[in-house]
């Protein structure tokens, strides 16, 4: 008698989670190439300094792309079926955007290198909205640990092909222009790989007036951006030149142009970006858990802001050895977290483990602490560095599994974004708070508070634990896809 598979096989092994690694792929692989890849070309092509700086604006759309992530729920290309028909076009987007570069000489057309670069942040970060909303959509509540494993996986290396080795290929032998040639056709190549990819599940197509829909975008854009540049010219100054006076105005700022964009929506009538909010809304302590998706990495966060210039500044490394112990090993140990968290997720609920990897996180950031009382040593900050970076692959891996179970399948894309977008929002705020930190208390100090910054957290998850256990539920069956 055959036996039956075991979970592990089960969640890794078949075609969606096959689909997840590549795809997870192509939505890292054109981060780098509207970053460091195009800092690296503008600085050997000899452009200034400042002009330099000012083509990290393009990297805004990552930023921003919950404001049109609606509008992927409701409108569709009629190609190849939902969610894989956006990604085949951001997909054939970029590779024609990437011959276009290839085209281009930054010292003569620097205008329009940089319309470029903010196109391909565009459509990358359209890619990740939608291939955001595919794996939520495609996946089995069993896979998701598995399938957010293996999409970091796929993401870290694509960052490594199009950030380290297209440097090589353009500096050693393609050139510039070749290198953007061959990314060019690496997209071409992602595009095909999706219309390999497991179809979605049968979803009944949101409905609404279209009038109403683009009318209410450009109303909530408008608000938006409108509310900021208003309150930009307010003398702030007035209350104070501290950072944490500076940073908590820009907080308020962001608030009331969030609140001002929501409103303009509401009485626009935006009913694909109100729609996933009032669901999401009508489940129980539905604020509760978007301050959990808050502060479930908040100390993870903390402890990672600071940790180069702490290794090179507070405990005496070289560059050279960072680069190679916390970039290298740092990496490894992630990919292999993120996995060993999918593999754990496969067999275990989600509530446990989002506790459990929750608990490592915070007595991972202990190393950094021994890093900075003790005397400088190579071996502690490799076992620092390699346990901190495996407790937070596997805090990922469930954190991901997380998102997608609260996610409502109707608005996958919306609210994937706009619950990613929220989980962003401790890693922007600490940077600031961190250094203003460091220098009142010092490093010891400083890291003993990141342990403890990742408690509220826990003890949020422990209150919401009917909640999260209730993720664990099996959604209402829809016809079956493919392996």
């Amino acid at each position: 008698m055959t036996a039956p598979p075991r979970p592990i096989v089960q969640a890794f092994g078949n075609r969606r989670i096959a689909a997840m690694l590549l795809l997870g792929f192509a939505s890292g692989l054109p981060l780098a190439l509207s970053a460091g890849t195009l800092q690296a070309w503008l600085t050997v092509e000899g452009l200034d300094i400042r002009t330099i700086g000012f083509f990290a604006l393009a990297g805004l759309p990552y930023t921003f792309k919950f404001a049109w992530a609606p509008l992927a729920d409701r409108f569709e290309p009629p190609l190849v079926g939902r969610r894989r028909s956006w990604l085949v076009v951001t997909q054939l987007g970029l590779a024609v955007l990437c011959f276009v570069m290839a085209a281009l000489d930054p010292k003569a057309s620097v205008a329009a290198v940089g319309a470029c670069a903010v196109a391909i942040a565009f459509l990358s970060a359209s890619q990740d909205i939608v291939f955001d909303a595919y794996r939520t959509d495609l996946l089995h509540e069993h896979e998701r640990g598995a399938g957010a494993a293996v999409s970091v996986l796929g993401y870290r290396l694509a960052m490594l092909v199009s950030g380290g080795l297209a440097l090589i290929l353009a500096d050693q032998w393609l050139g510039w222009p070749g290198m953007f040639r061959a990314m060019a056709a690496l997209f071409a190549l992602m595009a095909a790989i999706t219309l390999w990819a497991p179809a979605t599940p049968p979803t009944a197509p949101l409905k609404s007036d279209v009038r109403r829909e683009l009318v209410g975008f450009v109303a909530m854009i408008a608000a938006g951006v409108g509310t900021f540049w208003l309150l930009r010219q307010m003398p702030w100054q007035l209350l104070g030149t501290g950072r944490f006076v500076s940073l908590g105005a820009d907080t308020l700022m962001l608030l009331a142009a969030c609140f001002a964009a929501l409103q303009a929506a509401r009485r626009a009538g935006f009913p694909s970006f109100l729609g996933p909010w009032d669901a999401f809304f009508s489940r129980e302590r539905a604020a509760a858990l978007l301050a959990m998706i808050v502060l479930y990495k908040l100390g993870d966060a903390f402890a990672g802001s600071l940790s180069t210039t702490f290794l090179i500044r507070g405990a005496g490394f070289t560059a050279t050895e960072v680069g190679a112990v916390n970039k290298v090993l740092g990496l490894v140990a992630t990919i292999v977290g993120a996995l060993a968290g999918g593999a754990w997720l496969a067999k275990r609920p989600l509530y446990g483990s989002l506790m459990l990897f929750g608990l490592l996180q915070a007595v991972s950031n202990f190393g950094y602490w021994l890093i900075s009382v003790l005397p400088k040593d190579y071996l502690l900050m490799a076992a620092a560095i390699g346990f901190e970076n495996l407790c937070g692959g596997m805090g990922t891996a469930a954190f991901v599994a997380f998102l997608m179970a609260l996610t409502d399948r109707r608005f996958s894309a919306a609210q994937y974004a706009l619950l990613s977008a929220l989980s962003a929002v401790g890693r922007v705020y600490v940077g600031p708070a961190s250094g203003v930190m460091v220098e009142a208390f010092g490093w010891p100090t400083f890291f003993v508070f990141t342990v403890g910054a990742a408690l509220p957290g826990l003890l949020l998850l422990r209150w919401l634990k009917p909640q999260v256990m209730g993720l664990d539920q099996p959604a209402a069956a829809a016809p079956a896809v493919d392996d």
